[in-house]
């Protein structure tokens, strides 16, 4: 609707809107649209005769409420946030940090796969359970009116499933051990915000809300920051898996005490090798250096094998860079 004589600044006639034309317009229902004009969320509509009249700027503003509870802000949050903007604060600032932090913390990019070619993956194991659980786990989304079809979030993620299936390992155990891995996964994020936020970001965010300028810092700085956790954490478990894994072999060799035990009270043990191996061992660098050789041998290939993988990941980071 249109009301004499309405225009805009080029002189054009000024959408004017009824409220039942503007929840269509912005998918809001009329009971939501009365309720955020008791919150103060949206500015007074006219008054013409018995009815309310509502502009563009209302239907701006439905859209941006919206888009911020996707985000996961509350309603009282969104106040403040459009109370400050409609102070002059400025609000383009505070929207890009909203947008930087909520965007995709990974380059990874998302793929689609249907349940035949989810089969195929699996040796042919047709398991609902399994799906099922993929689904409660986030590692495939149901396609809205495509029953055969899911959404892939992270390929990787299910890349491993596939060859830790294909190694033997039962698919219960692997959503399992997913599950396990999530929880001190999110331990560690959530250390890093925390020590982030103590020594980097807390000036920027003592007041609420902060400043247009301030927060555009903020997001640049997200920006930044963003690769260091997963960088950071890529090095430590490459580490660990280093160490662990040399104490494994070296305990299953019987060249190191247990796994998890007191590598203190560390004892000899001979080595459990083919007799020729041994003895060839031997006559290399004697028998008093047999252990430290071993050792020293798994080290090697535990750091060839590094970076072969590592070269791989980059080659196929590569291809995918050249079919961007």
């Amino acid at each position: 609707m249109s009301g004499p004589g309405a225009t805009d600044g080029t002189g054009r006639p000024r959408a004017e809107y009824r409220i039942e034309d503007l929840a269509h317009a912005s998918g809001a229902t009329v009971r939501t649209i009365r309720a955020y004009q008791d919150r103060g969320l949206l500015p007074i509509p006219e008054r013409r005769g018995r009815a309310n009249v509502y502009g563009e700027a209302h239907l701006a503003r439905l859209r941006q409420i919206a888009d911020l509870l996707d985000r996961g802000y509350t309603l009282a949050s969104i106040k403040e946030l459009l109370e400050a903007w409609d102070a002059g604060r400025g609000l383009g600032g505070v929207l890009g940090l909203v947008a930087e932090v909520h965007g995709p913390w990974t380059d990874e990019l998302a793929d689609r796969i249907t349940r035949d070619e989810l089969h195929r993956k699996f040796r042919g194991i047709q398991d609902d359970q399994a799906v099922a659980e993929a689904v409660e786990l986030g590692v495939l989304e149901p396609i809205p009116g495509r029953e055969d079809e899911f959404l892939v979030p992270s390929p990787q993620e299910l890349s491993v499933a596939v060859e830790l299936h294909a190694a033997g390992v039962p698919l219960t155990a692997i959503s399992g051990h997913l599950r396990e891995l999530r929880v001190q996964v999110e331990h560690i994020a959530s250390r890093f915000l925390e020590f982030t936020t103590e020594h980097v970001f807390a000036r920027y965010l003592g007041h609420r809300p902060p400043t247009d300028a301030d927060a555009s810092e903020a997001a640049e700085l997200v920006r930044r920051l963003r690769p260091l956790a997963q960088q950071t954490v890529d090095a430590e478990l490459a580490r660990a898996m280093r160490m662990f894994a040399t104490r494994h072999l070296q305990h299953h060799l019987g060249t190191g005490t247990p796994p998890g035990a007191d590598f203190s009270a560390e004892e000899s043990r001979p080595v459990l090798l083919p007799p020729d191996t041994m003895q060839a061992v031997q006559r290399l660098v004697g028998t008093e250096h047999v252990t430290a050789f071993i050792t020293a041998a798994t080290e090697r290939e535990l750091q060839t094998r590094t970076l072969d993988t590592l070269a791989t990941s980059h080659a196929k980071s590569m291809q995918v860079d050249q079919i961007n």
